[in-house]
């Protein structure tokens, strides 16, 4: 089965991440000046707007911190409805949003605020491996 969702640009500030993700791993940027790893990739860090940055490998494991089922989406994800969306604490700081794997969508009360997920990675190219989450502790 071909992966037929949207697949991100690659940019220059972004290729230590996406090349991460080709090798299993969850890079992630953080700043050398306040030591706070943030997400979103950016060239200045949003905590101390340093740009002395630095590229760590992350644990690939968090918690949820709220989530949302999507009965409706459009394009290319229509198809895709019900699916969950979820912000990922990161075991390192900051936040990411996700589509929430291994879950039932018509139960939403089965998903639990504070779960431990794990990431994983899907091919979306030749070039391109996407990271999702999935709940692996209720």
């Amino acid at each position: 089965m071909s992966y037929e969702l949207p697949v991100p640009r690659q940019g220059t500030h972004t290729k230590p991440f996406w090349q991460g993700t080709k090798e299993g791993k969850l890079m992630l940027p953080r700043c050398l000046d306040c030591n706070r790893v943030h997400w979103y990739p950016r060239h200045i860090c949003p905590n101390c707007h340093s740009m002395n940055l630095e590229w760590i490998e992350g644990s690939g494991e968090g918690t949820v911190h709220t989530f949302a089922v999507q009965h409706m989406a459009f394009g290319p994800w229509a198809k895709e409805a019900p699916f969950v969306t979820a912000y990922i604490d990161l075991k390192e700081g900051d936040r990411m949003l996700t589509v929430l794997r291994g879950v039932d969508p018509a139960k939403p009360e089965d998903i639990k605020i504070g779960s431990k997920v794990k990431v994983e990675f899907e091919q979306g190219d030749d070039d391109t491996f996407l990271p999702f989450w999935r709940v692996v502790e209720a």
